[in-house]
């Protein structure tokens, strides 16, 4: 009987001391697409991501009920920063669905607008509004909807104590008139959150979740795991403990409090079970995290030692000095990464695998449509037969004493040719190891795509090389030859597309700024630069979030001004994030099932060449 009471008891006060509204909740992942969409359509920086944003201590004075039910303590608030536009994860504050969905889309708006980094909070905000609303006046009737929604939501004025009342009247005339309030009058406790304003400034505290190493191999289909990927929490910093001099300490008062940090003086040890090590930190509400200069779980990393020369692939030549973009200075880094040609060292001539034999007739059939019809060349000076027409000319000025030379009389029958070249750039990073199904890994369908790949444009007669990448770091990035311009396909080149194998990591900027010098030397009027991949640029080193994104996007704009067209053509099933920046809007295509990519991926060659 007492546990039921308590139950209901908790019930009860925890609904009274709700303020939200479930039944009208929005969650980012509903809208994520079209909040990322119309971000960058108002000309928000393409190059942020949009996540989710963690959830803060709420500093506002709650109501009794609320304090008697340990409720509404944190609070999520949009605010943005050089990588992220961070959102809350879930909106509930106003009564409407409709209307929450609406303050997504206003939030959005609102961080296109750049911020000044000495105003303060409360003035930053009504000059954002008023810079949204001059930009985009058709927002204008949905941010008053949202202003009187919320207010109505928010604690009335008479009800908090003098200092507090005045500031809540101000942050209700900002709302209604932005601009028209200079300063936010002093209180004892701050205003209740304002959640149709972003922070101008990030806060000062970092994800809990490091991302992952970016060619660890993810699960795929596990959708309970990346909404636990997308959780976020508080951390500070914090010095490492020595361990030079012990000191017991107990407290059993905190056994169970995980989040307490004590810097007593005490080892530290690295936990080597990983699913214990994520539960653990689900359990707290804030991290604590240092800088230690000593390396912990080396052996993590040593399977990426690069392999002996005996058993790694041939190199070519003593590489080759590219640039590299640096978007925080804003200018190329000159000689910054060296690319490293390599040749298969085991690779001999094989037929194609009897497994795409049929898919491979099917395709050159389709293929041998797009190859130029067979056109006699007159007035040849050497051929199969005479040119009647250039005969006859030939005779009539010799007959009319005209001075003529007879070394063009025969005709010649040719195959045609399309005036086109195309370089195919494969990523072959760590990631590619991972499996798409229960059969085939990443690099499995990469190779039969090859396969399918080669054998429909050897139909065609299109000139065209296959390459590979990957890179351990600026130097090397590691270019593996399958096929070059000025080779036939055959056996010895189907033999290296079967040698290919996962190997270290994406710095993709240099392997398309290779590319595209091979590709630029080609005397072709058309010349396509396509790009395999299945994810997002990144290394050991900074190369990786926005720094890889630039470098990446550069690359792509400088192959453009050398006249080439590139084209991505990704597995990464989160590619619309990214690649609109990167590439463009039609510079790309996600395919949904990595399955169909060998089937798909000569497809979109007609496509794009047709």
């Amino acid at each position: 009987m007492e546990e039921q009471v308590g139950e209901f008891w908790h019930r009860l006060v925890t609904r009274l001391a709700d303020k939200s509204y479930p039944q009208a909740a929005v969650t980012l992942p509903e809208v994520e697409r079209t909040v990322s969409i119309l971000f960058r359509a108002l000309g928000g920086d393409g190059g942020l991501q949009v996540t989710s944003a963690e959830q803060l201590y709420d500093q506002s004075r709650r109501s009794w009920v609320q304090r008697l039910a340990g409720s509404q303590q944190k609070v999520a608030l949009a605010w943005r920063d050089d990588s992220y536009l961070r959102l809350p994860a879930q909106l509930d504050c106003l009564p409407q669905r409709a209307l929450n969905r609406d303050l997504y889309l206003w939030l959005a708006a609102l961080a296109v607008s750049s911020c000044a980094t000495d105003e303060d909070w409360f003035t930053a905000n009504q000059r954002r509004t008023l810079e949204t609303l001059a930009r985009f006046p058709g927002l204008a009737p949905r941010y008053g909807r949202l202003v009187e929604a919320h207010i109505a939501t928010r604690p009335a004025p008479e009800s908090l104590r003098t200092a507090e009342a005045k500031a809540e009247s101000a942050v209700r005339q900002a709302l209604r008139e932005p601009g028209s309030v200079e300063h936010l009058p002093s209180a004892k406790r701050p205003p209740s959150p304002v959640p149709l304003w972003l922070h101008p400034q990030p806060p000062g505290q970092l994800s809990a979740h490091k991302a992952a190493d970016p060619d660890t191999p993810e699960a795929t289909g596990d959708e309970k795991r990346r909404e636990l990927e997308r959780l976020r929490r508080q951390a500070e910093r914090v010095k490492t403990p020595e361990s030079d001099r012990g000191l017991i300490t107990v407290r059993m008062e905190n056994i169970f409090t995980w989040g307490e940090f004590v810097n007593v003086d005490r080892g530290s040890e690295d936990e080597d079970n990983l699913d214990r090590a994520e539960a653990i930190a689900r359990d707290l509400d804030r991290l604590a995290v240092s800088r230690d200069a000593k390396r912990a779980a080396a052996t993590l990393k040593f399977d990426l030692d690069l392999p002996a020369e005996a058993e790694d692939d041939l190199v070519i030549g003593e590489g080759i000095r590219l640039p590299e973009w640096d978007w925080k200075q804003q200018c190329l880094l000159r000689d910054h990464c060296r690319i490293v040609p390599m040749l298969a060292a085991d690779a001999p001539s094989i037929a194609l695998p009897e497994r795409l034999g049929r898919t491979a007739r099917r395709l050159r059939n389709q293929f041998q449509a797009l190859a130029p019809a067979r056109v006699w060349h007159r007035a040849q000076a050497d051929g199969q037969e005479i040119d009647i027409d250039a005969y006859l000319r030939f005779a009539a000025d010799r007959l009319a004493g005209n001075a003529v030379e007879g070394d063009a009389l025969y005709r010649e029958l040719r195959s045609g040719a399309r005036d086109l070249a195309c370089l195919l750039m494969a990523d072959l990073s760590l990631s590619t190891d991972t499996y798409v199904d229960d059969h085939q890994r990443v690099i499995d369908v990469v190779r039969d795509s090859l396969f399918l790949f080669a054998e429909a444009l050897d139909a065609t007669g299109d000139r065209f090389a296959l390459h590979g990448f990957s890179s351990r770091k600026r130097d090397p990035v590691r270019v593996h030859t399958l096929k070059t311009f000025e080779e036939r396909y055959g056996g010895k080149v189907r033999g290296r597309i079967a040698a290919i194998k996962p190997g270290y990591y994406t710095r993709m900027g240099a392997a398309i700024r290779h590319a595209s010098a091979m590709l630029a030397a080609q005397p072709a009027g058309r010349r396509l630069l396509l790009l395999l991949t299945d994810g997002k640029p990144n290394d050991l080193d900074k190369y990786e979030g926005r720094y890889g994104i630039e470098d990446t996007r550069q690359a792509v704009l400088e192959a453009r001004r050398l006249g080439l067209q590139p084209f991505c053509v990704t597995i990464d099933a989160k590619g619309n994030d990214y690649l609109p920046h990167l590439f463009g809007n039609g510079g790309y295509v996600v395919i949904r099932q990595p399955s169909e990519l060998p089937k798909r991926l000569p497809l979109l060659y007609a496509q794009l060449t047709a």
